[in-house]
């Protein structure tokens, strides 16, 4: 998925995901008591965002790992581990007693679940509950959640949820309460990652409204709904029916949590400096460090003792479309990539503090496969000489080419990204012009070959810590979709590229799968079907009387179910 300032629940509030040492990790509160979760329990944390609220019905939420504010309410059948730093980037049993067992070389999955599960309303949780909450996922009239079960279960493709057909889907089986099994098209050995997706959280039919079954979700979770109002407020409450003994990843520190969204990211970041009242029991879930923060930060201020850094795996890059001239030769995309100027992209973003130069299109972590290379060394600031050298070898002299970027930075895609592609390329003898798109239409144009640029910018960020989410939808030519909503803008297809990502889907070791990936993207790097600018880094600030804001290594942010304002 993209990795973008969030207009969206899915996209904003979900996107934080933090772990935390299990057994008490480390105090990084101003308070000089150790935390503990056995004792962290008790007063309000206050959750300041930009992003609103439109949407609370799992089915509807674009997320994995639980997300933020979705794993408060929604236990799935895995989670993230949260744990900080790599041990945070694997997946770990939630709803379910393990990770599930593969057969069929790995295109059935069987998971059993928990016996001390239960809904707000003192409910036990069933396998037929995970099996209707997923189904529901399909129904047009609950449109956003994530697409693969669509593409992965058997016979799925065209099922339009239980509403229109209540018969469901038959890929998935309930022999009884406790077994969930599902039948896949192909090998997936990365299925215990998408367990994580809200769309596993379980749904008691006989609650379900329909599209107004998001104005008060039935929680599986530790903490419950207690008042909404979609794009500002979000109140949750504890949830007197979850089981800590059956939840050991989830604290549950506060007794409260109060959200307010569309708020401006400056005032947020002020107030979370200032710590006024309690706003020292503050956090963000989408509000990055500004530039007034980031000049404190390393002085030895009061603020370097609250500020969390992690990374989120997201790429920003250049896409060239291989179909349409110059960039269908490879010599013109070599030539650009020696030309880019990284540090002054990296500059353009906010600097080096959230943001890293990058020569490879998977990010610098080991959960993915990253494997280093650099086929067009462009130094620092680009190589100019070299990129006129290969542009005259080939021919090719004064030549003018077209940037699509978005019409605002919001999204690190903008203008002051596009300023500093045109300056470098400026250098190198290459005149370019730029074309600004509305960013509420950029996705569709870029999106359809039809109308897609021939040049242009765009980020990508993981739905999980694995290479496939990352590589599959960018180089996979089967993820070519001439409708629109496609990713793969160099509209590369080669089969012997697709033919190693089935056999990698196949492996369900994640040390082997991800060596295998970590080769294939330097295989494709070979080609400059698209120039990597940067890998993102994050950096929040949370309120003086916040603990355990430890990021993690798969979504880069603290945990809302981990973090302490007693």
């Amino acid at each position: 998925m993209r990795r973008t300032l969030p207009i969206t629940l899915a996209a904003t509030l979900l996107t934080g995901a933090l772990a935390a040492c299990q057994g008490g990790g480390g105090d990084t509160g101003s308070s000089s008591a150790a935390f503990d979760p056995a004792t962290c329990q008790g007063g309000t944390l206050s959750v300041l965002n930009q992003g609103g609220i439109n949407h609370l019905d799992p089915a509807r939420l674009y997320t994995s790992g639980g997300g933020n504010i979705p794993s408060l309410l929604f236990r799935t059948l895995t989670t993230r581990n949260r744990l900080e730093g790599e041990a945070g980037t694997k997946p770990a049993p939630d709803l379910a007693t393990d990770l599930g067992t593969p057969s069929d070389g790995a295109k059935t999955w069987t998971y059993t679940l928990r016996d001390d599960i239960f809904f707000e309303d003192g409910t036990p949780i069933t396998a037929a509950d995970v099996k209707y909450g997923i189904e529901r996922s399909f129904a047009p009239e609950l449109p956003g959640g994530a697409p693969y079960l669509r593409d992965w279960l058997v016979g799925a493709a065209g099922y339009q949820g239980p509403y229109k057909q209540p018969e469901g889907i038959t890929a998935i089986e309930t022999p009884d309460a406790k077994t969930i099994i599902f039948k896949l098209s192909k090998p997936e050995g990365d299925f215990p990652f998408l367990a994580t997706a809200t769309q596993f959280a379980p749904v008691p039919k006989a609650r379900d409204t329909g599209v107004d079954y998001e104005k008060h979700p039935i929680s599986s979770g530790p903490y419950k709904v207690e008042s909404y109002d979609p794009k500002k407020t979000l109140n949750l409450v504890r949830n007197e029916n979850w089981k800590k003994g059956s939840d050991a990843l989830r604290y549950a520190c506060p007794d409260r949590i109060e959200v307010t969204s569309g708020l401006d990211a400056a005032v947020i970041n002020q107030r979370l400096t200032t710590g006024a009242g309690q706003d020292a029991n503050a956090v963000t879930t989408d509000a990055v460090v500004g530039p007034e923060q980031l000049a404190q930060l390393g002085t030895g201020s009061e603020l370097d003792k609250r500020v969390a850094r992690g990374e989120f795996p997201s790429t920003t890059y250049l896409a060239f479309n291989t179909t349409k001239a110059p960039f269908d030769n490879p010599k013109v995309r070599e030539a650009l990539s020696y030309a880019i100027n990284r540090t002054s992209v990296v500059n353009a973003l906010g600097g080096s503090a959230v943001a890293g130069p990058s020569t490879t299109f998977l990010p610098p972590q080991k959960a993915l496969g990253y494997k280093p290379y650099d086929f067009f060394p462009a130094g620092e600031s680009g190589d100019a000489a070299k990129a006129k050298e290969v542009l005259a070898a080939a021919g090719l002299s004064n030549l003018t080419i077209e940037l699509s970027h978005q019409n605002d930075d919001s999204e690190g895609q903008g203008p002051k990204v596009a300023a500093a592609i045109q300056d470098a390329f400026k250098q190198a003898g290459v005149t370019v012009t730029l074309n600004a798109i509305d960013s509420a239409t950029y996705r569709d144009v870029t999106g359809k070959p039809a109308t897609q640029p021939g040049l242009a910018l765009a980020s990508w960020g993981a739905d999980w810590p694995s290479g496939g989410p990352f590589l599959i939808p960018i180089f996979d030519g089967r993820q070519i979709i001439t409708a629109g909503g496609s990713f793969n803008l160099a509209q590369y297809n080669d089969p012997e590229v697709n033919a190693e990502i089935d056999a990698i889907n196949a492996l369900t070791d994640p040390a082997a799968a991800a060596a295998r990936w970590g080769a294939l993207d330097e295989k494709i790097g070979k080609l400059a079907l698209v120039i990597p600018l940067t890998h993102e880094k994050d950096v929040y600030l949370y309120g003086k009387n916040v603990k355990n804001a430890v990021p993690d290594g798969w979504r880069g942010t603290y945990d809302l179910a981990r973090v302490s304002v007693k």
